[in-house]
């Protein structure tokens, strides 16, 4: 167990290093899809090997080998080595577990004060009195987009049906949950934050061709999102006072994100399907790997409980 145990911990730097190839590599909503679920099956395969970390060195202190009527320990060797990495394994997954909870409070709280501003009005459109340049989507029941009066002037008619076309499918398609399981999922182990970055990406990409898709014409929609973006990035100081949590169409590499729109390919292109497969393969390799090596790891603690209560395994 304790070598298949640490197969789990090490698989996310590799899907890490993959997952910012893949964005760009799959169509947008695919890669969505997978490197949500990567993020969440990565992060429960570590924590499940933490705790299985646990369980060795915590049969050398009586009080457990007696809870679970253990004749001997279920790790051989120096009981201060096991014991001290017991220790390390529950310091970290309680840091694990205090920043789950402190994260799920903080962004509990931001979607009560989103709800109560858009309570305020029955209207679609949210729109503030500020100078500053900015656009965001608002989740909420329902949800709101938000536009300051800066944007709203920087854009024409045409533009602005485009970027509110954008921020209407991070509403629609529920893009905040899934930037909610990535960063829940980064707490779990810190090697999937580099996940972040590419979902970003694949989020803003799916808008964008929901978007082009709604007004029919994706070089308006690359216009509207490059003005968008200069005009936000132009104000000084630039400054937003939007949720941490809420999607907007000036996030993300915008230049990549425009060249894309103007390559009228990009809709159904994205790259070689060889290039593409094997992308896709290393990330569910990686999950395979993390399961089985998870499994395999309880397996064999299971196995050791049996043989230290005195039992043949299987009985």
């Amino acid at each position: 167990m304790m070598y298949a145990v640490w197969l789990p911990l090490l698989v996310p730097f590799l899907a890490g290093a993959v997952g910012e190839r893949l964005a760009e590599r799959l169509p947008p909503r695919h890669a969505i899809w997978l490197l949500t679920a990567t993020a969440a099956g990565l992060a429960a395969g570590s924590a499940t090997a933490l705790a299985l970390l646990v369980i060795p060195g915590a049969t050398h202190l009586h009080a457990v080998a007696a809870l679970g009527h253990l004749l001997t320990p279920l790790a051989t060797g120096s009981p201060d080595a096991y014991v001290a990495l017991a220790l390390t394994a529950t310091g970290l997954l309680t840091w694990c577990a205090t920043l789950l909870l402190r994260a799920l409070h903080q962004r509990w709280t931001q979607l009560r004060q989103a709800h109560r501003l858009a309570g305020h009005t029955h209207s679609e459109l949210i729109v503030l009195a500020d100078e500053h340049p900015d656009a965001y989507a608002l989740p909420g029941r329902p949800g709101r987009i938000v536009a300051t009066t800066g944007m709203l002037r920087a854009l024409t008619a045409a533009e602005r049906e485009a970027l509110l076309a954008h921020e209407r499918a991070h509403l629609k398609d529920r893009h905040h949950l899934f930037v909610a399981v990535i960063d829940l999922a980064a707490l779990c182990h810190p090697a999937l934050r580099a996940l972040r970055e590419p979902l970003g990406y694949a989020l803003e990409r799916s808008a964008d061709e929901s978007a082009a898709y709604a007004v029919g014409d994706r070089r308006l929609t690359a216009r509207a999102i490059g003005r968008a973006a200069l005009a936000a990035r132009a104000s000084c100081p630039p400054r937003t006072s939007r949720p941490g949590f809420a999607l907007a169409a000036t996030a993300g590499p915008v230049p990549r994100r425009v060249a894309a729109l103007l390559d009228e390919a990009a809709a159904g292109k994205t790259a070689r399907p060889a290039s593409r497969r094997v992308a896709v393969a290393i990330l569910l390799a990686c999950l395979a790997l993390s399961a089985g090596a998870s499994l395999t790891a309880a397996d064999e603690l299971h196995t050791g409980i049996e043989v230290a209560q005195g039992e043949s395994p299987g009985e």
